[in-house]
Formats: structure tokens, C-alpha cells, sequence
């Protein structure tokens, strides 16, 4: 896949707005927000998209749409509802 945005995000070589680490995904603001609250997860590992997953990135996955319920609580929008997208 080779270096993207996200990689150099995630080393810390562009800025940006992060409100949530840990081992496997990073979450952060979008410079370019499409709703008040938009906020980006992605994951550590090297994953090029929804359609190259195997079942080896299972418990990743779902590790990621737990991390958006999380934010959802932290943000204070998961109680009226939210949008969560997967771009593939």
C-alpha cells in the first residue's frame, strides 16, 4: 500500500486533532467536517480498504465500531444518534 495521509498521521508526521489512541486505531478530528461532530478511526495495522480484509481483521474491525460507540458516549452525541460510515 506504501505511505498515505493516515500513516504519516499516525507517526506523527502531519498534525492532527486526536481524541483517541490506542495499540490497534488512532481517531481524530477531520479537517474538512461533514457534520458537527466527524471524527475519522483508523486502524494501526496496514488494512487497504474494507475490501481486502480477512477474517485475520475480524476482531480489528469490530474493535473499530466499538472505539466509534466509545466516542459517540465521549462526544455526547451517541444518546440522539450518529452516523457511522465505512469507506472502502
Amino acid at each position: 500500500m506504501g505511505e498515505t495521509i493516515f500513516s504519516k498521521i499516525i507517526r506523527r508526521e502531519i498534525p492532527a486533532d486526536i481524541v483517541y489512541e490506542d495499540e490497534q486505531c488512532l481517531a481524530f478530528r477531520d479537517i474538512h467536517p461533514q457534520a458537527p461532530t466527524h471524527i475519522l478511526i483508523i486502524p494501526k495495522e496496514e488494512l487497504e480498504g474494507l475490501q481486502a480484509a480477512t477474517p485475520r481483521h475480524e476482531q480489528l474491525l469490530g474493535h473499530l465500531l466499538v472505539v466509534a460507540a466509545r466516542l459517540a458516549q465521549q462526544e455526547g452525541i451517541a444518546a440522539t444518534g450518529y452516523r457511522c460510515a465505512i469507506n472502502a
